[in-house]
């Protein structure tokens, strides 16, 4: 049953005092208690009532509320008849933890709300418990032994008549017993899921979009690297899959929650085996970058190289270039304990699966090393033809279109207080050039980290240009030099609707020609030298000098 239905059954005489936002949850048993630490006889899911006899003072109310959101209580309702009005304290205290709170009327008996309660839980478990006993048992033995965690959704969609897919934290689909999700759907809810996980709502979460209801449950790590469930959720939020159920799972019977609980831990053994699968690939990348960053010889990289390629690219036959991309993963100032290096190689790893790919594990040819708050991917490209002068340059990943799918999720689980950069290589050919390649990847990640926003990326190109020099710029400076330059342009633009900074960009881009400029413009080319004499008259620069282009230039790309 839910909290929903003990607040609307008049009976009772409950009235809610905080969490609003939390009624759906599912009470699955009640416990009445005035111990101060209580956490010994809780499984998770009770109603607590309590008479609170346990509080001396404000202070005590913190870490008792604490203890109940630690143990997964679904709410608190606390009794009226010992204090008359439930403190202040222990209602601000429900409130920071999301944990419901109730006071309960004095005239209506504990032993009231309890017997309700029982009849209702005990109720709604005999109707399903056969069914589900046989569903356990079906699941367990077909489960990811058996054929993946596509076998378990088949189950859900013959059993129980549920459509569900397996979702990365990027929203890329693992796996799916049914017709894919479209792209856009599946980003969408990944990052519905992040931003409730970091704002620590429990699972399930709810979803609405495109005239269909999804129930988003967290698969979360079961093996022996787990993160401890104490441990801070930003460790884990950006590398945990989901399940994403089409079904509104807020009215669901507490037998249903359990049977896809049961089916999330499931899955949860064959996210294990693929991670265990990656371990290889993991210590070839480390192997690579600690004779890279150490300046072994070429030929003892290269050796290294020929060892890596065919787990990496299987079959290929002739040896592959390489592409190094650099990733960062940075949280606020009461981040500092939370590695960064890990999430960005479980981040990397995801990333840098193509879309179009398919297999079983589309990640097989990403190897990604961590050191510090910083990951490191080679990345093997198939060998580029031979009239490809720059020897792959224009081949593999580019920056600006590899976050284009993924910057939603990762922004919403990111939230507030993290940001990922990242930087792309050239592609290079040799051992020779792998040194070369991660400091070039390094660099395009100092530029992308000078950029504004929570997902960021750069490429090698932009190492070439004055792309590389402008973020670099202190604010202040920057602020400094485009107000002197462009200033005067926009408060002549607000007074007389003239469009000389509009002008000044279409002229600069044609590179001071003024036919193609008064074309694209459609003015007269006169008009077009009467605008641009007014910009250097209010300026006091001179448009047919290279100096005082390359100011304009740079101003409007820094403002």
């Amino acid at each position: 049953m839910r909290l929903r239905a003990l607040l609307e059954t008049d009976a009772l005489g409950l009235r809610l005092l905080g969490g609003d936002d939390e009624l759906d949850r599912t009470v699955r048993g009640v416990m009445t208690t005035d111990l101060r630490d209580p956490s010994r006889y809780l499984s998770g899911g009770e109603l607590v009532l309590t008479g609170l006899a346990w509080r001396r003072d404000a202070d005590d109310s913190e870490p008792f509320v604490r203890i109940l959101a630690s143990a997964g209580v679904a709410g608190l309702a606390a009794g009226e008849a010992e204090l008359g009005d439930v403190p202040d304290d222990l209602v601000a205290a429900c409130l920071r933890h999301r944990l419901p709170l109730f006071a309960v009327n004095e005239s209506v008996a504990f032993a009231t709300i309890t017997e309700h309660v029982v009849r209702q839980v005990s109720g709604e478990r005999a109707g399903d418990l056969a069914a589900v006993v046989d569903r356990h048992r079906r699941l367990m033995t077909s489960g990811p032994a058996g054929g993946g965690p596509e076998v378990v959704l088949d189950l859900l969609g013959s059993d129980l008549d549920l459509r569900a897919w397996v979702l990365s934290p990027t929203g890329r689909q693992v796996a799916g017993a049914s017709e894919p999700l479209p792209p856009a759907l599946s980003a969408s809810l990944a990052g519905e899921h992040l931003a409730a996980t970091r704002t620590g709502r429990r699972g399930p979460h709810r979803v609405s979009t495109g005239g269909s209801t999804y129930s988003l449950f967290p698969i979360r790590n079961t093996g022996r690297g787990a993160v401890p469930a104490s441990r801070d959720v930003r460790e884990t939020v950006l590398s945990d899959w989901l399940l994403a159920v089409e079904a509104d799972a807020s009215d669901w019977p507490a037998a249903r929650l359990d049977l896809l609980q049961g089916v999330t831990q499931l899955i949860a053994v064959e996210r294990d085996r693929r991670d265990a699968a990656r371990t290889v690939r993991r210590r070839l990348a480390q192997e690579v970058l600690e004779l890279v960053q150490t300046g072994a010889a070429p030929a003892e990289i290269a050796a290294r190289l020929r060892v890596a390629a065919p787990v990496l690219l299987p079959g290929l036959g002739t040896a592959p270039h390489w592409q190094v991309v650099v990733a960062r993963v940075e949280w606020g100032a009461d981040g500092g304990a939370v590695p960064g290096g890990p999430v960005a190689q479980s981040l990397l790893e995801e990333i840098l699966v193509d879309p179009a790919a398919s297999g079983a594990d589309t990640a097989d040819r990403i190897a990604v090393a961590h050191t510090g708050d910083e990951a490191i991917a080679l990345v093997p490209l198939p060998a580029v033809p031979a009239p490809d002068a720059e020897g792959g340059a224009d081949a593999g990943l580019h920056a600006d279109v590899l976050l284009a799918a993924v910057r939603e999720p990762l922004a919403a689980g990111l939230a507030d207080d993290g940001r990922l950069t990242i930087g792309v290589s050239a592609a290079v050919h040799s051992a020779e050039g792998l040194r070369g390649a991660l400091e070039e990847a390094r660099h395009a990640r100092r530029v992308a980290a000078a950029r504004p926003g929570r997902v960021c990326a750069a490429g090698h190109h932009e190492l070439a240009s004055h792309v590389l020099l402008l973020p670099f710029v202190p604010d202040d400076v920057r602020r400094a030099f485009t107000a002197r330059l462009l200033d005067p342009l926009r408060d002549y633009d607000r007074r007389h609707r003239a469009e000389l900074i509009p002008t000044l960009e279409a002229f600069l881009d044609c590179d001071g020609s003024w036919t193609r400029c008064a074309t694209r413009l459609h003015l007269h080319v006169n008009t077009l030298r009467y605008r641009v004499g007014r910009i250097e008259q209010l300026t006091g620069r001179d448009l047919s000098r290279l100096e005082d282009k390359l100011d304009f230039f740079l101003a409007l790309r820094m403002s």
